[in-house]
């Protein structure tokens, strides 16, 4: 009987550690557009928005407070973008939710449909490959979840998105790139 419970333990300890670590991992590291993004240079990454009127429903006293959080996860993700995923190019981030860049920039990655889902730790969002050039799409992503797995809604806000900037990585390099040590 002692047997059975401790082998029933054990079990389920596996299952529970490789679950964990698989809800840790980084998602989406395979390539889904066709566009070959490669040899464009310079990026401007648009920004995320995560509706500053939603300050209350985020817990938020006033406006201006969760302001300055989207201002600052969008900060985090074009700084992300500049020094570790999207190395070699001129990456130039949104100001703020009105500015769509010009046409100087090789690409423009846009994000729409962004929602937060508060009970998995998910950001949503689709992500859009735009020619400033011509405004053709050249690729896009559908609506899907970015897993941020941090303590604190602002820290997995921000896990989530270096999981957005892993995904840009994958689609304009054509793959993931090692982090030099």
């Amino acid at each position: 009987m002692r047997r059975a419970v401790l082998l029933a333990s054990l079990v389920v300890c596996v299952s529970c550690q490789s679950s964990l670590q698989a809800r840790g991992a980084k998602r989406y590291l395979k390539k889904e557009t066709t566009a070959d993004m490669a040899a464009l240079k310079s990026v401007f990454i648009g920004w995320v928005d995560l509706g500053p009127d939603d300050w209350a429903l985020h817990g938020y006293s006033d406006k201006r407070e969760w302001e300055a959080v989207v201002i600052g996860l969008n900060r985090a993700l074009q700084k992300l973008c500049q020094t570790t995923y999207l190395p070699g190019r001129t990456v130039v981030g949104a100001k703020d939710i009105g500015d769509t860049g010009d046409s100087t920039h090789d690409l423009h990655v846009k994000f729409s449909d962004v929602r937060i889902n508060y009970n998995d730790y998910h950001l949503f969002t689709s992500i859009q490959f735009v020619d400033p050039r011509t405004n053709a799409v050249l690729g896009s992503i559908p609506v899907r979840p970015y897993y941020g797995n941090d303590w604190g809604f602002v820290n997995y806000l921000r896990a989530a998105m270096e999981e957005v900037a892993v995904k840009l990585q994958v689609e304009i390099i054509g793959g993931l790139v090692k982090k030099r040590r």
